[in-house]
């Protein structure tokens, strides 16, 4: 109750001192770079799969998190520069009286005044948010196996028991990245601090040492319930939506 109170003050805050489309401000790069690196990662992560398939034993946990693992280090390293600037243009403040900065403007900021380096502030701490990629895979994987080998009550035609098993499949990811999200949550409270302009904070474990000396530990989970309310029905959709669609093309060439 608590956190909901907060949010709904800082919502308010920011409709009074900046006004609505401040609530919009970096939605150009998120929408530039959400298509790319879904589509990045899942290749990553298939191809990854099929490989490792062949070395481990096949859908084993270990498949499950060195894929996982993989396909989050290959998408964080090529998209990271957009998601640098949808977050300068996030924590940039509005003066009154000034035009906000676009996309190409703040990107064009960036390279004037910190140099292809700049794109790249934050990137450790993507890295160390793996961790929360390989939780969410190893968990939904495992609720996936379960669910297949459950037996499901179905229709003559069998359209009964895909609906439950799309469901069910929702239902995982959502769980899955829920616990992912509250156990690694801390490297996103970190990325963030990275990527400020003309910050104090200079690499990951020096901004960790900062923020909790100064804040203390709770600091570290700023944030949390937006990032849930943002981030599971986001992940419970993307990943049933995958999980369709390969059905559908294995389907097809069957």
């Amino acid at each position: 109750m608590g956190l909901m109170k907060i949010c709904l003050l800082l919502f308010r805050s920011i409709l009074e001192k900046e006004g609505p489309k401040s609530l919009f401000r970096g939605l150009g790069p998120n929408l530039v770079g959400v298509a790319p690196s879904r589509a990045v990662y899942f290749a990553c992560y298939s191809k990854a799969k099929e490989t490792l398939n062949g070395i481990f034993v096949p859908n084993s946990n270990i498949v499950h998190i060195f894929s996982a693992g993989s396909a989050a280090f290959i998408t964080n390293s090529l998209m990271n520069p957009i998601w640098m600037v949808k977050t300068r243009m996030q924590l940039e403040r509005k003066v009154r009286g000034s035009k906000q900065r676009g996309t190409l403007q703040c990107a064009r900021h960036v390279y004037q005044t910190e140099g292809i380096r700049g794109f790249y502030r934050g990137l450790t701490a993507s890295y160390a948010g793996i961790s929360e990629t390989i939780i969410c895979f190893a968990i939904y994987e495992s609720l996936k196996k379960y669910l297949k080998e459950t037996p499901l009550a179905s229709s003559a035609n069998g359209t009964e028991k895909n609906s439950t098993s799309f469901l069910g499949l929702m239902a995982a990811a959502a769980f899955s990245k829920g616990c992912a999200s509250c156990i690694a949550y801390p490297h996103e409270v970190i990325r963030t601090r990275l990527r400020e302009e003309g910050t104090k904070y200079q690499t990951f474990v020096q901004t960790a040492r900062l923020v909790f000396r100064e804040e203390g530990y709770l600091a570290f989970y700023r944030g949390l319930f937006a990032q849930l309310i943002r981030q599971i029905p986001n992940t419970a959709i993307v990943l049933s939506t995958y999980e369709l669609i390969v059905y559908l093309l294995e389907d097809r060439t069957q």
